[in-house]
């Protein structure tokens, strides 16, 4: 298989590459113009800069390929709406015209967020209605993942959509933010961290992209993605504290917590400022998102190769040399 990796030089996309060229793929990574790659040459990546915002910078990108891995996009918790529409959804579509006629498959790397944050998602299937929340990040997913199915019922290309859950691993923002968070300011939990922290290890997830994208089964399906860790987000928060010396110290009920969300990103985000806290982060620290997996295990055979204690082996030994042991 020649595949093609949009966000090669991302944290999933990093070791997406790195094991497809371990089991024999050839790879094309798309890179803008600039971004360090020296990494992926290393590993025989073919490089091409272009800006899928710009669509006569992507022009011949899919010439060859069997398969394309979009995971290019705005992964963060703010920003405009306008901002994550063309980072997602336009990007999107610049890559499916590329792709429609040229590549044999594409698989569109999406978030369970398309489902609809502000609820608890334990037990939500593929199936499901999924809806809009008002969360910029939420609604571009989820109308992008209808653009990708209307390209695969239109005949133009066979298509995947995967929604994994929180992906944590060494680099994660899952790890960076929280980290950092508490090395500089109290960290408080949310009604307690009682809920499941719904995490994917970035390994993990690429075994499942792999597999949807390469078996036909996949073809027209959309997959969830996530660990059976079974982990709350007081242990897994405390463990990741234990690593520079800190603990999470008191706990916001969810309610007040989302209001100050809410308010955060209706005062900061117009003036191009990071909120402090995000309604976003709010709803998945803040619910249960243990979305059903069933689909993806039956199926593709997926399942957690790694489990949690491993994971944060390797975790705390990225921690600690990136920000010492505390």
């Amino acid at each position: 298989m020649k595949a093609l990796v949009t966000g090669a030089t991302g944290f999933i996309g990093s070791v997406l590459t790195k094991d497809l060229i371990g089991q024999g793929h050839q790879v094309r990574a798309l890179a803008l113009p600039g971004e360090n790659t020296t990494a992926l040459k290393k590993l025989g990546v073919e490089v091409l800069a272009g800006d899928l915002l710009k669509r006569e910078t992507i022009t011949g990108i899919c010439d060859g390929i069997d398969t394309v891995f979009h995971l290019a996009g705005r992964v963060t918790d703010w920003g405009t709406r306008e901002q994550f529409y063309s980072a997602i959804y336009d990007a999107t579509m610049n890559l499916l015209q590329e792709a429609a006629g040229r590549a044999s498959r594409f698989v569109y790397i999406s978030s369970i967020a398309a489902i609809g944050f502000g609820r608890h998602m334990k037990g939500i299937r593929e199936t499901d209605p999924a809806f809009k929340s008002g969360i910029p990040y939420n609604d571009a997913k989820l109308d992008t993942e209808k653009l990708v199915k209307s390209y695969h019922d239109g005949g133009r290309i066979a298509c995947t959509v995967i929604r994994p859950s929180n992906v944590t691993g060494p680099g994660s923002v899952w790890v960076k933010d929280i980290v950092e968070k508490m090395l500089s300011m109290p960290l408080p939990l949310i009604d307690g961290g009682r809920y499941s922290s719904s995490f994917i290890y970035v390994d993990n997830l690429v075994d499942g992209i792999i597999l949807a994208g390469t078996l036909d089964v996949a073809k027209g399906k959309t997959y969830h993605l996530r660990d059976d860790w079974n982990v709350t987000w007081k242990q897994y928060i405390g463990d990741l504290g234990s690593f520079v010396g800190r603990k999470p110290i008191g706990s916001l009920p969810y309610g007040l917590a989302r209001a100050l969300g809410i308010l955060f990103d209706r005062v900061c985000t117009p003036l191009g400022l990071r909120p402090p806290i995000t309604r976003m982060g709010i709803e998945i620290i803040g619910r249960d998102n243990d979305v059903d997996t069933s689909l993806a295990r039956s199926e593709l055979g997926w399942k957690t190769r790694i489990p949690y204690p491993e994971a944060m082996e390797r975790i705390g030994a990225w921690v600690k040399e990136t920000y010492g042991k505390g």
